[in-house]
């Protein structure tokens, strides 16, 4: 049975968060807040999506987040995000030899994000690393998103693998709640916007660069 390894994309391949706070604080500036979200200490909330980043600064700003406003705001970051997708964006120092490693190695890999399909496509494009993954699950690929078991069980099938020989590699709670909605092993990166705090939702493993990943799935799922 072949092995298959679903990755999470923002804070797990990639660093984001650069590009996901400028288009948030395009947004601020243009509603007339006087804050801004600083790219390092707001990072973590930056891969908790645009939502959380617009309500974040708006909570700074007047102390409370109006969910309307924040609905509101939400299509004009995505269309400043999308514009601007790969300016600060860089993948993790290892990550794709780590990726490539895997595939020569005859393992089947995937994206399951929640990012919205054609904003990863298009990333994943622009760093010219689309082709390496054999399928890309976005936020709006199907009716739900993680944790939720279906878009992680879609992008399994979506290389022809199997969820039984399968396990996920992300950067946060909602990645290790989908590992445990689907019975798969979760591996979490330690060297994301959590660093050594991902510890507290108990994935099988935790590393701290990409050099480890394939020892680490050989321990989890066995040899390819």
């Amino acid at each position: 049975m072949t092995r298959t390894v679903i990755f999470d994309l923002d804070g797990t391949l990639a660093d984001t968060s650069g590009d996901l706070i400028a288009a948030a604080n395009h947004c601020l500036a243009g509603m007339g807040a006087s804050v801004r979200l600083d790219p390092v200490a707001d990072a973590p909330t930056a891969f908790r999506g645009g939502r959380a980043m617009l309500r974040l600064g708006i909570e700074r700003e007047r102390g409370t987040a109006d969910e309307a406003e924040v609905d509101r705001w939400y299509p004009e970051l995505l269309d400043a995000y999308g514009a601007a997708i790969d300016v600060h964006t860089r993948f993790y120092p290892g990550a794709l030899d780590a990726v490539e490693a895997l595939r020569s190695g005859g393992s089947r890999v995937a994206i399951c994000t929640n990012k919205p399909a054609a904003l990863a496509e298009a990333l994943m494009t622009r760093l010219g690393a689309r082709e390496m993954f054999g399928a890309l699950i976005g936020a709006d690929t199907l009716p739900t998103r993680k944790p939720d078991a279906a878009p992680y069980r879609a992008a399994v099938e979506g290389v022809g693998g199997d969820v039984a020989r399968s396990l996920i590699v992300g950067d946060t709670e909602t990645d290790r709640a989908t590992a445990r909605a689907v019975g798969v092993p979760c591996i979490m990166v330690g060297f994301g916007p959590e660093g050594g705090e991902v510890a507290r939702h108990e994935p099988e493993a935790i590393i701290g660069h990409f050099d480890e990943l394939g020892a680490t799935v050989d321990r989890l799922l066995g040899a390819a």
